[in-house]
């Protein structure tokens, strides 16, 4: 299993994909950080106010927007890749028990999901300390559940990476999968959970889900508690994972 997880991350570091998704992540979380900052502080019609350890939270929780979607699209090419590009069949013929080499890349690119987290979350420290300062906000890095959020963050942008690995082993399209999981993130599931009538189901989707689990307070929509969330999330990645390994034991990888 070591040289399997040492070979996935060699074939994600041979190319650059994963700096330019890396990249992008960082600058939209930038982006996120800074309009919170710019515009939400003391309008608390929709956000707590920045002062307060509510709205602290939510402001480290936009990393998860940043990273979570890229993260599962990172995935999804991991896998997605091999068959686009017929490098599956000597992969699976090196290694016959496909079980394996899914399990190698869900490992490797659950890794990698939880980087982008690491690195978002960076990028929003670097911006929201020195300019909450300088407007008189107190921002304690070790209180106010900046931890936990921090570290649902991490999580829940893993679990989008093993999503991402999980349905690109089910769909084998590359283009198909990346274009379902942007469409079900930009466009499915803010309709769905835009319809008050569907709240009570839209709170189990896995954005609402990681939103609950990294502590977001938003005064337009009611979250599960932390833990419902981070269960719920969990849930859909361990879902995806066991099904993208089960479908990719039992298919043709020509």
């Amino acid at each position: 299993m070591r040289r399997l997880i040492a070979g996935e991350f060699h074939k994600l570091l041979t190319t650059r994909l994963w700096l330019w998704l890396l990249l992008t992540a960082v600058a939209l979380t930038a982006l996120y950080a800074s309009l919170l900052i710019a515009f939400a502080d003391g309008d608390e019609t929709w956000t707590p106010s920045l002062d307060t350890a509510a709205g602290q939270q939510t402001l480290f929780a936009v990393a998860v927007g940043g990273a979570s979607t890229l993260a599962a699209v990172l995935g999804a090419i991991g896998i997605s890749g091999e068959f686009r590009h017929k490098t599956a069949t000597a992969t699976f013929l090196a290694t016959p028990h496909r079980g394996r080499v899914v399990t190698a890349k869900l490992f490797t690119y659950g890794l990698a999901g939880a980087a982008y987290a690491v690195a978002c979350l960076s990028i929003v420290t670097a911006i929201a300390l020195p300019w909450l300062t300088a407007k008189g906000i107190h921002l304690p890095l070790t209180g106010n559940g900046i931890p936990a959020t921090a570290l649902g963050t991490v999580a829940a942008v893993t679990v989008f990476a093993l999503i991402g690995v999980g349905l690109g082993a089910l769909l084998r399209d590359q283009v198909a999968t990346v274009v379902a999981l942007l469409v079900y993130r930009f466009v499915a599931e803010p309709i769905v959970t835009g319809v008050p009538a569907l709240e009570g189901i839209s709170r189990y989707l896995p954005g609402p889900a990681s939103s609950a689990l990294t502590q977001i307070t938003l005064t337009t929509q009611d979250f599960l508690t932390p833990w419902a969330g981070g269960l719920a999330l969990a849930a859909y990645g361990l879902a995806f994972a066991v099904l993208g390994t089960i479908w990719s034991m039992r298919r043709d990888i020509s």
